[in-house]
């Protein structure tokens, strides 16, 4: 599990470059999307602010000082509550072909070379958005049914120790359990 969760379903997208009119255009192209944008100036700050918040989608630049987005990514995906979050490579048309190749194989979702399209990668970044409010979603109704089922549980056990000590249940306890338990099956949320 990610260390922090944003309160409500908007995803975070964090924008790593060393270059402050990249990260300027960046939040041009991707401010429609009514979505925190979060600027980092380098792999350390990076790495930083994904400790402290969810993120939909990483959108990294390779040719930084210091970390370069290739160790950047490196390390995003070592770390457990980090190593699922996509990863959008960004570089210069100027850069090596070796590049794509070497991103891909680093764990990027995708790599887009600058200038870029801005429709395109306001695209992309919308698929995984979209993604990560489906498994935000996902993920509640996994912690649902999990309450559910250790509350099903902790019912079951009290009967199971009355019927043990040869006490009669109560009928009518028993029976609002049993219409609970039907609701909660005809809902979904128990199988």
């Amino acid at each position: 599990m990610l260390a922090a969760a944003m309160t409500d379903d908007r995803a975070g997208i964090l924008l790593v470059d060393d270059m402050g009119d990249n990260l300027t255009a960046l939040e041009a192209v991707l401010g429609s999307l009514n979505e925190p944008l979060v600027r980092a100036r380098s792999g350390e700050e990076a790495m930083k602010a994904l400790l402290r918040q969810r993120f939909a989608v990483v959108l990294l630049d390779i040719r930084m000082p210091g970390m370069d987005g290739f160790e950047t990514a490196a390390n995003i995906k070592r770390l457990d509550q980090t190593k699922d979050v996509p990863i959008i490579f960004l570089t210069g048309s100027d850069a090596d072909a070796g590049y794509a190749f070497r991103g891909y194989a680093t764990g990027a979702a995708d790599y887009l070379t600058k200038p870029f399209d801005p429709w395109v990668l306001r695209a992309k970044v919308s698929v995984f958005l979209d993604l990560h409010r489906k498994t935000v979603q996902l993920e509640r109704m996994l912690a649902q049914r999990s309450r559910h089922a250790a509350e099903l549980g902790i019912r079951l056990a009290a009967l199971e120790k009355h019927l043990a000590a040869d006490e009669p249940p109560d009928l009518a306890e028993l029976r609002s359990q049993v219409r609970e338990l039907r609701q909660l099956v005809a809902e979904g949320q128990v199988k």
